[in-house]
């Protein structure tokens, strides 16, 4: 059984492909997702094998999605959607196929062909994502997309992970690898990343480890592994 995910806004169109897939028998099926950022929620929980996705959605469309997921946890992708143009645009990122709404049992059995052979080779999804502009973030019962250019670091703990702008304190389901990768954000510490526009001071400390203060008056760690390349980076 291959575990699968669906993410896509509209219920009936979830509704229809959850079918499609029940009667070929061979996919376990996640609890649906009608946003993306539920599905990052999804994909880093339950680590599905293969996505079936659509591009248009509101907020998070499914190309943004991809940016938001960790390498490590990214399923194999099959885009669905009612227009051709956007099927080309699928091709141009590499994901494994796509399917065009309505979905036809015939077209959906030639995906799954391929879908299992690639899984017998032991492909790996690597997919061509842009950089993320904005993050989502969660914020009571509603989800808030912070511009990566307003936060001053993040760092992860128990909780969870945690942005921090001059005036907020905001939690995304987002990994700092993810983050790191995807954002002009520097590593500076194993827990945290910094955005290099907003240090005001930086503190050096005896042992070779420093301490960041930006602007708005967070206090961010430097670990020995990191102060020398921020040192670089900075020109001191």
């Amino acid at each position: 059984m291959i575990r699968a995910l669906i993410v896509d806004d509209e219920q009936m169109a979830r509704e229809e492909l959850q079918a499609l897939l029940e009667e070929t028998g061979a996919f376990e099926l996640l609890p649906p997702c009608a946003n993306g950022f539920d599905a990052v929620k999804m994909i880093n929980e339950q680590r599905p094998e293969v996505m079936f996705l659509d591009i248009e959605m509101p907020v998070i469309n499914g190309f943004q999605l991809l940016s938001m997921v960790d390498e490590e946890r990214m399923p194999h992708v099959v885009f669905v959607t009612a227009y051709d143009e956007f099927a080309l645009k699928a091709f141009e990122e590499k994901t494994l196929d796509y399917l065009l709404k309505p979905v036809e049992p015939e077209r959906l059995a030639l995906t799954l062909q391929k879908l299992k052979r690639i899984l017998h080779q032991g492909q790996v999804p690597r997919y061509e994502t842009p950089d993320l502009q904005r993050i989502p973030c969660c914020s009571g019962r509603r989800v808030k997309l912070v511009d990566v250019d307003k936060v001053e670091c993040v760092f992860t703990d128990l909780s969870g992970v945690h942005l921090l702008t001059a005036d907020s304190d905001l939690c995304t389901d987002l990994t700092l690898k993810v983050l790191e990768q995807r954002t002009p954000l520097v590593r500076c510490h194993k827990q945290y990343l910094i955005n290099l526009t907003f240090i005001d001071e930086v503190q050096l400390h005896e042992g070779g480890t420093a301490t960041v203060l930006t602007r708005s008056g967070h206090d961010v760690p430097v670990s020995r592994r990191y102060l020398r390349l921020l040192k670089e980076q900075l020109s001191f």
